[in-house]
């Protein structure tokens, strides 16, 4: 073998060992510690809807407003 050879082989083992190692530290960092995930999601802003929300009629109360508005046609 080569000597650039031997050099690309040690490459792609230190990139094969960095894509394993860095998502099981991760893993272990987060699962392990409930509180560090806590702190990672609790800087994220979700969005918080008002309590108080005007819902839309029901169909029964639309049924009913359109035949109010019938009656006061039909009268004038």
């Amino acid at each position: 073998m080569s000597s650039l050879g031997t050099s690309k082989g040690i490459l792609e083992i230190a990139k094969f060992g960095v894509y394993v190692t860095v998502p099981v530290v991760l893993m272990y960092a987060f699962a392990n510690n409930t509180k560090n995930l806590q702190k990672f999601m609790g800087n994220r802003s979700y969005i918080v809807f008002p309590s108080k929300i005007v819902r839309p009629p029901s169909p029964e109360e639309m049924r009913e407003r359109a035949r109010e508005l019938g009656r006061r046609n039909d009268t004038h």
